[in-house]
């Protein structure tokens, strides 16, 4: 079903992708675009459970929107393990107008269909999705 605002569908395999990240802890992280050919939201890469942080800010592309999830591992001051799954809605300042308000359009849409989303972030500069920030963030 699309979506309302953009006419943006989301694509199964982006649900099933997540549900493996989420329920399997497969995947560290996955890169969302939107294929313009079929009005879909798709799976662009997905991030094997050993790669780093910076693997993933590596992985989106400096001039285009992307939508990504990280799963992010941390242990408290108590000595607990825990993790926390992040959306991140990647939105540099070098895409064109008419990308950046697709993807902004679109935004809702696919958090709907990612359940079990913890943390959001909005980023137009790779600073604003450091890793001092996923850090500060999952607490």
């Amino acid at each position: 079903m699309a979506n309302s605002v953009s006419g943006i569908a989301v694509n199964d395999e982006c649900k099933l992708k997540f549900l493996e990240l989420k329920a399997k802890r497969n995947h560290r992280y996955i890169v969302f675009k939107i294929d313009n050919n079929v009005q879909q939201v798709v799976v662009e890469k997905v991030g094997p459970q050993g790669e780093s942080y910076q693997d993933f800010a590596d992985s989106l592309p400096a001039n285009e929107c992307r939508y990504a999830v990280y799963d992010y591992d941390f242990t408290t001051d108590e000595n607990c393990h825990k993790s926390k799954i992040y959306f991140i809605a990647w939105s540099p300042e070098g895409a064109t107008v008419r990308t950046k308000m697709l993807y902004a359009s679109s935004k809702d849409r696919i958090k709907r269909e990612l359940d079990g989303i913890q943390v959001e972030l909005q980023a137009t500069d790779p600073s604003e999705m450091s890793l001092d920030i996923i850090k500060e963030r999952a607490y």
